[in-house]
């Protein structure tokens, strides 16, 4: 691994990045270090971004917001389509704005593929004509709130998938159309209207993949939609390969088997550490805090709204679009179909009690999963570059000040002058012991896809696949 931490430091503003498992102290430390250093947040969540919810999303409250100026929540509609691209796109020019004026870009994770899209260049760029988007963005600031009074600046552009629609229907030639569109009994859908595929088999979408674009196709799971749909856009938008962009970005300089280089070089995370069982303590703690503040009130508030504007349009339910990703929706799912008369019922009862053990245990997992990708990420020694890791110990809030803020506040000075922290070490990176081709792999006696070495590995010791081949050797 490229260590940036041992280059020369030079005197400017760096990136700051904030990372934890979910109900750590992330916007706490965010929203004191940005007003220590008169910086300002940039929350990297993908539920945040949507409009309302505070409760579920667990966003940073009113009185919270006025402390320091925070960037990227609130951004657009509960049920618009947000990718990632799109959250790039409006973050990226922020962070280039505040360092150009010598303000501190505090970022706050969060996604953990939204952070990744920001500190490193692992996405596909977009060409010449979307520079102008990109200009309007630049100036946007949202829900800056000072003096009491909240401003809200809206960025003035389309959305990603919508803009490039727009531009390929325009552009195409019917022969870019016939070679960019899928075939689905009898009928063409274009490649760019994601609303469309979402309704195509993912195994149609997964055929085109693999007759445009073999090399992806050999490293995406075939269930995997999401990815299959990024990929043949990717293509429908550049008429290139998603896997020939991918090759190029690693082999550009500071590249590596992961993707591009960083886009901030000089930047460093701080990562909230606390010990697992405080950790599952407090988030048990959490949930039980969000019922109260209303928790449930605000599901079926929005809930009955959903689906009164659904019913009206004529539309199908949908509950994998925007905000109904976020933690709660479906853990209550069954309680919030009920009728007002059922929800009080001993039936309700029961929905009730189901959902907020699912919210408590899908929360513990969610933070899990944040530590791992932390660990995979910026722990394990690749060719990637990689910002210095400082941990700091959230365990305990009665030492917040001597074992996070504090050192927080030494490690944030240091950069600021252009040193390397004095008596504060970054955490030591280990070396990947597994190597992990991404690439897909199909158990015959199971009948089931695995993508990469890892995961191949761990089915083959897994008791369902002893039993199983056991089964047909009996067989």
């Amino acid at each position: 691994m490229a260590d940036c931490g041992e280059r020369e430091m030079s005197s400017r503003v760096p990136v700051i990045v904030i990372l934890g498992a979910t109900g750590c102290g992330k916007s706490k430390l965010g929203i004191e270090i940005a007003r220590r250093f008169g910086g300002e947040i940039l929350s990297a969540d993908s539920m945040q971004v949507y409009k309302g919810l505070d409760i579920v999303t667990n966003k940073v409250t009113p009185e919270e917001k006025c402390l320091a100026p925070h960037h990227l929540l609130d951004i657009v509609e509960p049920l618009q389509r947000f990718t990632v691209l799109d959250f790039r796109n409006r973050a990226v020019p922020i962070i280039d704005r505040l360092i150009q004026n010598g303000k501190l870009p505090v970022i706050v994770g969060g996604t953990n593929y939204y952070i990744e899209s920001l500190l490193w260049k692992v996405l596909v760029e977009e060409d010449e004509s979307s520079l102008g988007i990109r200009k309007q963005v630049k100036s946007a600031s949202n829900e800056v709130c000072l003096d009491d009074k909240r401003q809200r600046v809206q960025a003035d552009s389309e959305l990603v998938y919508e803009r490039d629609r727009r531009r390929m229907q325009e552009a195409r030639s019917q022969e870019d159309l016939e070679s960019k569109n899928l075939s689905v009994q009898g009928d063409l859908v274009d490649l760019l209207d994601e609303a469309a595929l979402e309704h195509v088999p993912s195994s149609h979408l997964y055929e085109k993949l693999q007759a445009v674009d073999p090399d992806m196709a050999q490293g995406l799971h075939p269930n995997n939609k999401r990815k299959i749909i990024r990929s043949l856009q990717v293509y429908a938008q550049t008429s290139r390969t998603h896997s020939a962009i991918l090759r190029e970005q690693r082999s550009a300089d500071g590249g590596s088997e992961l993707g591009g280089p960083l886009r901030y070089p000089y930047s460093c995370i701080l990562w909230l550490q606390c010990e697992q069982e405080v950790l599952d303590e407090r988030l048990h703690l959490r949930v039980d805090a969000m019922l109260e503040q209303g928790l449930l009130k605000e599901l079926l508030d929005f809930h009955r709204l959903y689906n009164e504007e659904r019913l009206a349009t004529s539309t199908e339910a949908d509950y994998t679009k925007g905000i109904f990703q976020a933690i709660g929706f479906k853990e209550f799912h069954q309680y919030l179909l009920l009728s007002e008369e059922d929800r009080n019922s001993e039936k309700g009862s029961k929905f009730f009690h189901a959902g907020v053990d699912a919210l408590k245990l899908v929360t513990k997992r969610y933070a899990r999963r944040q530590l791992r990708w932390i660990n995979n990420r910026f722990l394990r020694k690749t060719s990637r570059q990689v910002p210095p890791v400082y941990g700091l110990d959230a365990t305990d809030p009665y030492f917040w000040n001597e074992r996070v803020l504090g050192p927080a506040f030494k490690i944030v000075e240091s950069y600021l002058e252009g040193q390397k922290p004095d008596g504060v070490e970054p955490l030591p990176v280990t070396e990947q012991s597994v190597k992990n081709e991404l690439k897909t792999k199909h158990c015959d006696i199971c009948d089931r896809m695995f993508v990469g070495d890892i995961q191949w590995n761990d089915h083959l010791r897994s008791k369902k696949h002893r039993r199983m081949l056991k089964r047909k050797q009996v067989l």
